[in-house]
């Protein structure tokens, strides 16, 4: 009679890996590059918010210093953000300036 136990001599000693296991490969994850570059893309429509711009300039310089695989992703995004950001701060800086420039003929 046979049994399906496999006998001492066809296993594997103790301690050896095993040959039919594969391991994979670390996934590298570019979540924080491309989150950069789609909010740099975002907010050219949205930098008047300056929320936008500033998550994706902060998750472009984490993009940079965790993800090297992903680097001109981050690059760009951050570069976006900036401008918009700088924009968006001119544009405010510019309506504020004007806006006290014409207060002495508002109570006119």
């Amino acid at each position: 009679m046979t049994t399906a136990t496999p006998t001492p001599s066809q296993q594997a000693p103790f301690g050896e890996p095993n040959p039919y296991a594969t391991t994979a490969p670390a996934a590298e994850t570019r979540g924080f590059s491309i989150s950069s570059l789609v909010l740099g893309l975002v907010s050219i429509v949205a930098s008047y918010t300056f929320f936008v711009p500033i998550v994706g300039l902060v998750l472009g310089v984490l993009a940079l210093k965790r993800e090297p695989a992903s680097r001109t992703m981050a690059i760009w995004g951050i570069v976006l953000n900036a401008v918009m950001l700088a924009g968006a701060v001119l544009v405010s800086l510019g309506a504020f300036a004007f806006g006290l420039a014409m207060l002495p003929f508002a109570f006119l």
